[in-house]
């Protein structure tokens, strides 16, 4: 009542303040979010100028602010997520369980970027390590340990009953704490095993480190206690890490105003979207605080109760654009990576893609691309004058979308002059004159022109954007014209304050207050009890905090469950909102039916004789808190059009403009395209109706803007096929581990796009699709389905099985496309379970072999005829069929399916263009390719020539048997080409190193991208400039029927090891990928396990990290002592295995596992005898070591390859291979083995959300 209200948004950039003033009208306002010269604190500065100029009182800016005026103040900031970006948050030590102090530098074990050989990884946030010697474990009830002290058991907050194997000793905590705070570190993280379910030693050790005089304490079992070491421990830093620098914040602002906001009501907005009291806003849950306004602020405005129709919103920014959905409830993850760290914390899914107006502009190899790379505020887009690059800014400036009269004189070194056009044509005159010579255009009349590259890269920007969009959701409604035709959506709503609407949405959120607890009941008839009695204690303290913010009357409670199947990995968070309770389900809901429901629709199945897991329990309860013209000249695709430009507060309500035509206002342009037609709303809003694009026919001559979009189209086409794959197979390996990939072949079977990049499938299911094409011919007929899986027919080993299909079109003979899809299956039968035997020595003990086996014949799904065959391999001796046969054909289906999805996309791109373009721009992007990897050996072998006058390299390396792989290769500077010989590589092996051709191609495929270094489109012209000589009956072209299940993640690494050495790219990485199995009767595991990586020209290699052709996940520590009869009592790195250098390599890994009952382990390693080379003077890295402890004190050698029946209180210690160093090491320089400084993270945006984490995760296998 006759107060000022304020939301505002501070964002990196800008800080947007939305007021609504006494009288009810409201006001918005924008300004720098840092102007040093001229204030001390953006929203402070905002609040002044707006009760100044409102009350005509004058309110000086050395004073602090009167608050006689102000009624309540809600705000978003940035400041968390800077903080976690630049690295510059509060330092800060963990305190984690003995024998696992690098736990999160290993983290997953899984590298961000496949081909990027120096790792760049974003450094953990603690300064310091203490571990603590305190060890809790799970209870198991078959447990046969022969231990005979007696332990104390616990019961913990989830229901299981714990044993502390060791106390708690708090007197040399206490020692080291104070050696700590001695260092100047004040702000502690603390992380013990399963302290999500029993807290009781974290605690202790929270209330002494606060005795002690540590200002920030940040406990896991409070911060988020969930179950999964990695990701908690990742949040408690983070909160750890981020509090006290909110704090400071919060300190600076509230001291800009009289009485330090005592008496105002003062709200923070937390990443998941409801607003929570300045006091609580803490780290962990800030680091969205920002955008989250924004999408309240669309949800809000922009969705119809009564159309029901699914909004998507779109925020573009400078560095990158915000993407998200809202379909009538807010869309939460509970897990996200933000700048290279992972929160376990509700979050909206808002996903951020690295392209925004500050996204660069290049032309590679024929290529129009964007970004990732961005210009960011300094020096900016190159018209700001700065000498800043070319970027999208640049390019709508130039074809006339943004006009410089109507934007602030802020730009130059005296930030007094307007935007420069000159600026900009001058570099996009330069490009243009480049990309011309590339093309060699003959006559004037094929020259691109200043216009038609600029608008190629809008076109290309456009389409990098679509893709996640597209990912987002197969079927989407959009904010952004251009976008929305190419996604064909037929609106867009810009709201009348889209410039500020983050502020906005600060402005119409809702307070909330969130409490969560872990569980581990099974939901049935049982539990309801106990459920609902937890419900409701969680229920009544969520309440009482929001009625001491008297929110009494108009509160509104939210139940959610955390549900999984038993035995699976992919938990739900389940509202039972729309499911109300009954007779069979708990009180607050029918929670089993939303989770059906929600799993069907995500996954394609449901498993109705499975149990379901309830594994937290969260409440969510939210308080509720309201015409002229100038015309100009503007570039479209057909060239200069008359363009009315408005300001949009002279228009009338209910005007309708027809495009071209630009609207602007002070915090906003909007760009009308021709074919689209705008109206302004009751509400002053613009609703813009997207018309039918006149498309341009395309013709099959050569269009580098069209070259680009292509390569987006049929990366989408596989990345989509993976989507399907994912949703609809039932095993961990293909849904959880993502051990997958899918491929677009064009009709001579040569690759065209393949997402999903295991560097081990890479471009070997070539080998398979034109493998079907001889073998088949004419008898591949429309409904036909192939699957496959022998190595002399491009199979790598015998568990992945490639399904293909052939596209057919009408009026055509054969095929016009191909699509596959490849998947790791978990058993498929042979002499061990896992079919991943260390000791088999020929096909058969590996499993059922495919060669070219119709699995679908005339569209029926041939169940009987698969079904036999995956059982065949039960008649040769000591071997079994598949032993997971349900899992083996409803992961085929899978597969069947995800190729169903990707023949229907490649069907709609050709009735779109027609096949003669399609298949024109097939064949252009491999020759892209090709040209890329041309230029890549040209400049090498000038370099060579220079150097030793010679074109020809060579390399050898062994196995651990003495095998050596041998490998010489001639350039021909001028072709670009060369012949990869590897005559002189040791004989077929009596064991399973062997590798099929088709490895050693992949293997190559590999190394060509990651010397490339930069996107390329990884496709069969990769291969075209390579010639590759393999002599027939060695190990890398073995017989027909020699083992090679370890060919495929062994010898595979040996050949990147030999081409690398031979380039000198870098030292070799660990070599292996350390496969270990465990099971029995009731249950079976299997990880590949991280080394160290090798050292580069000018890199120290990554330690704990998977190189080279693998990059799977590890399992959780408190998941796999959950789930399997094992306890992890080691995970670290293993100091001292890299190898000296310059740069040194990186270090191995320790992993010990001790075996709670009788179980039979297999390893199947290498690089235990022979050790990972080092280069240029660099020295080699320590070998690998497997060792069994005995529970009667014998230690025993495994050797590299064995398998061994175990007893229970047998550890089994792995001790992983290092990576070599590069360089002779400098004498006296200490400090060129230490860590290089800490990283920041700007050099390119990083992405974030759902979209972004399942492409890691693909990435990640």
């Amino acid at each position: 009542a006759g107060k000022f209200d304020f939301a505002i948004d501070r964002g990196g950039t800008f800080t947007d303040v939305f007021a609504r003033l006494p009288d009810g009208s409201e006001r918005v306002l924008k300004l720098l979010s840092r102007d040093p010269q001229n204030y001390k604190d953006a929203p402070t500065e905002g609040i002044r100028r707006v009760l100044e100029e409102e009350t005509g009182k004058f309110f000086p800016r050395e004073q602090p602010v009167d608050t006689s005026l102000i009624g309540w103040i809600r705000m978003g900031t940035t400041v968390a997520t800077n903080a976690l970006l630049e690295r510059e948050g509060e330092r800060t030590a963990l305190l984690v369980t003995k024998g696992f102090k690098d736990l999160l530098h290993i983290g997953t074990q899984a590298r961000p970027k496949l081909f990027d050989l120096e790792m760049s990884m974003p450094d953990v946030l603690y300064e310091e390590v203490i571990e603590v010697d305190e060890r809790v474990v799970l209870k198991q009830e078959g447990c046969q340990l022969p231990r005979k002290d007696p332990k104390r058991t616990v019961k913990g907050s989830t229901g299981d009953s714990l044993e502390v194997w060791r106390e708690l000793d708090l007197k040399s905590v206490e020692k080291d704490l104070k050696g700590v705070l001695s260092r100047g570190i004040t702000s502690l993280a603390v992380l013990l095993l399963h302290s999500y379910t029993w807290s009781a030693h974290e605690k202790a050790v929270g209330a002494l480190a606060r005795r002690l005089g540590f200002s920030q304490v940040s406990l896991s079992s409070e911060v988020m206690p969930m179950v999964r070491a990695v990701p908690r421990g990742y949040t408690v830093c983070a909160d750890a890490y981020l509090t006290p620098k909110i704090r400071q914040y919060l300190k600076g602002f509230t001291s800009g105003f009289k009485g330090g906001l005592k008496d105002v009501d003062v709200l923070f907005m937390q990443s998941d979207g409801g607003l929570t009291p300045m006091e609580q806003f803490c780290g962990s849950r800030a680091v969205l605080s920002g955008p989250a306004g924004g999408v309240v602020g669309y949800a809000i405005t922009s969705y119809s109760q009564t159309e029901q129709k699914a909004v998507i919103g779109f925020d573009m920014g400078g560095t990158s654009t915000d993407v998200s959905r809202y379909a009538g409830q807010y869309e939460h993850v509970f897990e996200a990576t933000t700048a290279g760290v992972t929160l376990q914390a509700p979050q909206l899914d808002i996903n951020t893609v690295a392209a925004g107006g500050g996204s660069r502009l290049f032309f590679r190899s024929g290529m129009f691309v964007v970004g990732p790379e961005s210009a960011g505020a300094h020096p900016g887009p190159s018209c700001y004058r700065k000498g800043g690059p070319l970027t999208v800014t640049d390019a709508n400036l130039v074809l006339g979308r943004l006009m410089p009269s109507f934007f602030p004189r802020i730009f130059g070194p005296g930030e007094d002059q307007p935007l420069s056009l000159e600026e900009s044509l001058k570099h996009f005159r330069s490009l243009a004159k480049d990309i011309n010579h590339f093309l060699k255009c003959p006559d004037s009349k094929s020259v691109m022109t200043v216009e038609e590259v600029a608008m190629g890269f809008i076109r290309v920007a456009n389409e990098a954007m679509c893709r996640p969009i597209r990912a987002l959701t197969l079927c989407l409604c959009f904010h952004f014209e251009c976008i929305n035709s190419a996604l064909g959506m037929k609106s867009v709503f810009i709201h009348k304050y889209s410039g500020v609407l983050s502020a906005y949405g600060l402005a119409l959120a809702d307070v909330v207050e969130e409490v969560q607890e872990p569980c581990s009941l099974q939901y049935s008839q049982a539990s309801y009890k106990e459920l609902d009695r937890r419900v409701d204690e969680l229920t009544r303290r969520c309440r009482d905090t929001l009625g001491a913010r008297s929110f009494s009357r108009s509160i509104n409670m939210e139940v959610f469950l955390h549900l999984r199947y038993q035995g699976t990995d992919c938990a739900l968070m389940v509202s039972a909102d729309g499911y109300p309770g009954n007779a069979q389900s708990c009180r607050s809901g029918d929670f089993r039916s939303g989770f059906t429901k929600r799993y069907l629709k995500e996954f394609g199945f449901t498993i109705p004789d499975r149990a379901i897991m309830v594994d937290d329990i969260r409440v969510r309860g939210s308080g509720k808190s309201g015409i002229q013209s100038v015309t100009a000249k503007c570039y479209f695709e057909g060239g200069y059009l008359d363009t009315s430009v408005y300001l949009w507060e002279e228009l009338p309500c209910s005007h309708t403009i027809q495009g071209p035509a630009i609207i602007i206002d002070k915090n906003s342009t909007i760009l009308v395209e021709p074919c689209c037609e705008a109206q302004l709303t009751e509400g002053g809003d613009v609703c813009v109706t997207v018309g039918s694009d006149p498309h341009c026919a395309l013709g099959t001559e050569l269009n580098t803007v069209q070259l680009s979009i292509f390569s987006h189209r049929f990366m989408s086409i596989a990345e989509q096929m993976g989507r399907v794959l994912q949703r609809t197979s039932i095993s961990t390996n293909i849904k959880e581990r993502l051990d997958f990939s899918c491929a677009v072949f064009g009709p001579d079977g040569g690759l065209v796009s393949n997402a999903p990049h295991i560097p081990v499938h890479l471009g070997a299911m070539q080998e398979t699709v034109q493998y079907q094409i001889r073998a088949l011919g004419d008898n591949l007929k429309e409904g036909d389905v192939i699957l496959s899986n022998n190595p002399c027919a491009g199979g790598s080993h015998l568990p992945d099985l490639t399904v293909i299909t052939p596209v057919f079109r009408r009026g055509v003979s054969g095929p016009v496309f191909f699509v596959a899809s490849r998947g790791h299956h978990a058993d498929i039968g042979g002499i061990t379970p896992g079919s991943m035997p260390p000791n088999s020595t020929s096909l058969q003990q590996e499993g059922a072999v495919f060669t070219s086996f119709k699995l679908v014949t005339g569209g029926v799904f041939q169940e009987e005829a698969v079904t036999e065959a995956l059982m065949a391999p039960a008649k040769y001796p000591d071997c079994s069929g598949t032993r997971n046969l349900h899992d083996n054909l409803s992961d085929l289906r899978a597969q069947v399916a995800a190729n169903q999805r990707g023949s229907q996309l490649v069907a709609e791109l050709i009735d779109g263009y027609g096949l003669a373009v399609v298949q024109a721009y097939m064949g252009y992007i491999q020759s892209n390719a090709e040209l890329a990897v041309r230029d890549m050996l040209k400049e090498f072998a000038l370099k060579r020539r220079q150097q030793t006058g010679r074109l020809e390299v060579e390399a050898e390396d062994f196995m651990d048997d003495g095998t050596p792989i041998r490998l010489r290769v001639k350039i021909n500077e001028e072709e670009g080409s060369a012949v990869f010989d590897f005559t002189g590589t040791g004989t077929e092996v009596w064991g399973n190193c062997n590798a099929p051709r088709a490895i050693t191609l992949s293997a190559l495929i590999y190394c060509l991208r990651c010397m490339v270094g930069q996107d390329i489109p990884l496709n069969q012209g990769c291969l075209t400039p390579i010639s590759v000589v393999i002599p027939p009956g060695s190990i890398l072209q073995p017989s027909q029927n020699a083992a090679v299940v370890g060919g495929n993640v062994l010898t595979s690494q040996r050949v990147v090891d030999v081409i690398f050495r031979a380039f000198e790219v870098c030292a070799a990485s660990q070599g292996c990928m350390n496969n270990i199995s465990f099971g029995n009767e009731t249950s079976g595991y299997y990880e590949t396990v991280a080394g160290g990586a090798g050292a580069g020209p000018s890199w120290h290699g990554r330690s704990g990290v998977h190189s080279h052709m693998t990059n799977t996940r590890i399992t959780d520590p408190e998941i796999l002592e959950k789930r399997y009869p094992v306890v992890l009592e080691q995970f670290s790195l293993r100091s001292g295995s890299g190898g000296a250098g310059k740069y040194s390599g990186g270090e191995g890994v320790i992993r010990k596992l001790l075996f709670r009952e009788k179980v039979v382990l297999s390893v199947l390693t290498e690089r235990r005898s022979t050790r990972p080379y080092g280069i240029m003077g660099g020295k080699s890295a320590a070998s690998g070591l497997n060792q069994l402890h005995r529970a009667d004190g014998r230690v025993l050698n495994l050797g590299a390859k064995t398998s061994v029946a175990l007893e229970p209180g047998d550890m089994f210690c792995l001790y992983t291979p290092g990576g070599g160093g590069y360089g002779e090491e400098e004498e006296g320089e200490d400090g060129a083995k230490s860590e290089s400084k800490r990283r920041r993270l700007n050099k390119t945006f990083p992405e974030r959300g759902s979209v972004f984490e399942y492409r890691m995760a693909q990435e990640g296998v």
